[in-house]
């Protein structure tokens, strides 16, 4: 027997949130593209709706008789339960939220068969324009003449923004996993292993647990300024030797899809300087003070603004992670997701809201000394922040 971990009454709450997304914004019906086949990043939507996950791999490799695959739809419409269009033959439907049902070859041609039955036309909803590719998305609009297609890639993300009970177990569970895998991971790194083990034992951990290891980017001594000293695989063969700063970071989809991404710095051997253990300290300083001071309404901007201020007490320079995100924090759920906090990068008037998920971090560098980063992932509760991932804050 398969035992869902969401219920179905939560399946159809959110159906309900969704109906009340197009009515906002004057729509009857929206198509909801996901991509799954082994990639997380863009499956969260149709997950969320269905609980529809496709195995079939290969993405953009149209032959002869698949065109799509990985590409699953799901046609929303007021009044309506949804229909999902499945790139998988015979998905299992004991764990489908839905039972409306139908699976293709083409899921292009089909989904706009779809939606020709049900008679839509004008305005419609489309959602996944930031993944879609140009060249179905030129297929399904040559299928679909009649629909005025509105890109509404947030319809489904600000339904998840506010995350339900069963959410927030789900994310404590993959907590636990995701410190694990990190403490793992810079125990390794400090012990002197290769960043390739040290990186097998952090994925050994998320991978028992249950979860999916997406990324687990390693650097360390003189090469640390590098996010990763190898960034295919994120980990490197090479090995630190006491002394050197190490950083790591463990992140993917740990439970039911939904993704954690913590990270620390360290000092192989333990043997930090004093100058080591000031950035380090700093770095994790920086992120405490953040969390101490996010409380529900808080306005995200105010948070940044402060986040900025320490960086500039602190003084330092930028180095690659912190020019590619240039933030202190940003939304979790079935994948990272808005909103930022950040002065650059941010939104105006977005608020710290109960139920949300954030990650919360920091990246300091100094001149002769390296490179730290540092992040913890929290629930925003009425309280404040509470943190999910535990690793210690500093390893001296």
């Amino acid at each position: 027997m398969v035992t869902n971990f969401f219920p179905q009454a939560e399946y159809e709450a959110r159906w309900q949130k969704v109906e009340e997304g197009l009515k906002r914004r004057n729509l009857d019906a929206a198509v909801v593209w996901g991509r799954s086949g082994g990639n997380f990043e863009r499956s969260g939507d149709v997950l969320y709706l269905t609980n529809y996950y496709g195995t079939g791999s290969g993405q953009g490799l149209d032959t002869p008789i698949t065109t799509a695959r990985a590409f699953a739809s799901v046609l929303v419409q007021r009044g309506q339960k949804p229909e999902l269009m499945s790139d998988d033959h015979d998905p299992d439907a004991r764990r489908l939220a839905t039972d409306r049902i139908s699976w293709s070859r083409n899921t292009i041609q089909s989904t706009a068969e779809m939606v020709k039955k049900r008679g839509l036309k004008g305005r419609v909803g489309l959602v996944g324009s930031d993944f879609f590719p140009m060249k179905y998305w030129d297929m399904f609009k040559a299928a679909t003449p009649q629909v005025e297609w509105q890109v509404e890639d947030d319809l489904i993300r600000d339904v998840r923004l506010i995350k339900s009970d069963r959410e927030l177990e789900a994310i404590r569970m993959g907590g636990e996993i995701v410190t694990r895998a990190l403490d793992k991971l810079l125990q390794g790194l400090i012990m002197g292993k290769k960043e390739s083990e040290a990186a097998a034992d952090a994925a050994y951990e998320v991978v028992k647990g249950g979860g999916h290891v997406h990324m687990i980017p390693v650097s360390h001594g003189k090469l640390i300024h590098y996010f990763t000293r190898d960034p295919l695989n994120g980990y490197s063969h090479d090995t630190p030797v006491e002394g050197d700063l190490v950083r790591g970071w463990v992140y993917g989809p740990m439970v039911e899809g939904y993704w954690l991404d913590p990270g620390r710095t360290a000092v192989c051997g333990k043997r930090a300087t004093n100058a080591q253990k000031h950035l380090v300290e700093s770095c994790a300083g920086i992120v405490d003070k953040l969390i101490q001071r996010i409380k529900p309404g808080m306005a995200l901007a105010d948070l940044a603004k402060y986040g900025d201020e320490l960086v500039k007490e602190f003084g330092g320079e930028k180095d690659q992670a912190a020019e590619k995100f240039p933030l202190y924090g940003h939304g979790l759920g079935l994948f990272f997701e808005k909103p930022y906090i950040s002065t650059l990068m941010g939104e105006p008037g977005t608020t710290f809201k109960e139920n949300m998920v954030f990650g919360v971090e920091a990246f300091l560098a100094s001149a002769g000394v390296g490179s730290a980063g540092y992040e913890d992932n929290v629930i925003i509760t009425k309280n404040g922040a509470e943190r999910v991932t535990k690793t210690p804050p500093v390893m001296w």
